[in-house]
């Protein structure tokens, strides 16, 4: 355990650095994860939801994006299952472990098909992790829920009925603590997907068979980054200067997932070269420059795929029997009982 610097998000979303004690090293610790948090939603244009877009939902958000990490501890099958959802191990070529794995423009459609195909190719599934499905399943997910508020909203506006009207209103507040929630497990994994350590072999010290640039080995590498080295030079401002514009267009939640962890890949050997050269000693300007850099790639990520979950939901269906989330917004379907349901 150590004693770190976290950042403390208040109601007013003012920033602010307390001591507060550093749980297992972890993607970001504590600090990363919420400043990617808050950052992100603190970018979200007016075309979202007004709820969104309060001090209030930044610090939540900020404060569930270290569920993932916090859902530790609570035994077998739930620990080894989830922990696995916080990285994906790529060799140098960008293939999950080795020269047998596949490239993120191959995974399989399902994890398990995902799994099936490590196993038979004689990796460890456990070893490989799978990041990937986990962002992809946290987006889904945020993306159901933002359909039902829809349905939820339109219909509270337009309901007559002072009983119905007030269960609208109660499970649509109900449903923006679930979407806070959704953002806060999505911004989890993204910034897992962000920080280089989360997405290589040389997760802790380079590894491999070879090490032809002499990097360091030293199993202390990846905390000593992402822990005491972020926590004394994140500087949210400049995380929020350097997030680049949103970027939805086209977007494809797989496609999108892919590219992002690539890219990521694409910084392990810099980071390494920089740690050679001593850039995470101390205050160098290159080594604080890059972690800021790293945690604005995530915030902006959670942006926009929070955006693009919007987007989407607006051409969903939810319920049972289904409605068509359009056709309830424009007041052509009543959804009263496929929200509440039929026994």
């Amino acid at each position: 355990m150590r004693s770190t610097k976290h950042l403390m998000i208040s109601a007013a979303a003012a920033l602010m650095l307390v001591a507060v004690p550093a749980a297992q090293v972890v993607a970001w610790g504590a600090s990363g994860h919420r400043v990617i948090g808050v950052t992100a939603m603190r970018a979200l244009p007016d075309t979202l939801p007004a709820f969104l877009r309060s001090p209030g939902a930044a610090s939540d958000v900020g404060e569930y994006s270290r569920e993932p990490d916090r859902w530790k501890g609570a035994g077998q099958p739930h620990d080894r299952e989830r922990d696995t959802a916080h990285f994906v191990d790529m060799d140098d070529a960008g293939r999950v472990m080795d020269h047998r794995g596949m490239t993120m423009d191959q995974l399989p459609r399902l994890k398990s098909e995902y799994d099936a195909a490590l196993t038979k190719a004689g990796l460890d599934v456990d070893k490989a992790g799978y990041l990937p499905y986990a962002i992809m399943d946290a987006w889904q997910n945020l993306e159901r829920d933002f359909a039902y508020w829809r349905v939820l909203n339109a219909a509270e506006a337009r309901e007559t009925d002072l009983a119905k009207r007030e269960w609208y209103r109660a499970d649509r507040l109900r449903r923006e603590q679930l979407i806070l929630r959704d953002i806060g497990v999505l911004s989890h994994y993204l910034g897992d997907a962000s920080q280089p350590h989360h997405t290589t072999i040389h997760f802790n010290g380079w590894g491999g068979e070879t090490n032809p640039e002499g990097f360091t080995t030293s199993r202390r590498t990846h905390g000593q980054f992402e822990g005491a080295f972020t926590s004394r030079n994140l500087n949210p401002a400049t995380v929020s200067a350097a997030m680049a514009p949103l970027n939805v267009e086209g977007f494809d939640v797989r496609a999108r997932t892919g590219t992002f962890l690539n890219t990521t890949l694409g910084t392990v050997i810099p980071f390494y070269r920089m740690e050679k050269d001593g850039a995470f000693d101390g205050t160098d300007p290159r080594g604080i420059a890059f972690v800021n850099e790293r945690l604005a790639a995530g915030a902006e990520q959670v942006r926009d795929f929070t955006v693009a979950a919007w987007n989407v939901s607006g051409t969903a269906a939810v319920g049972w029997p289904a409605v068509k989330v359009a056709e309830v917004e424009a007041g052509s379907v009543d959804p009263w009982v496929a929200l509440v349901g039929e026994d």
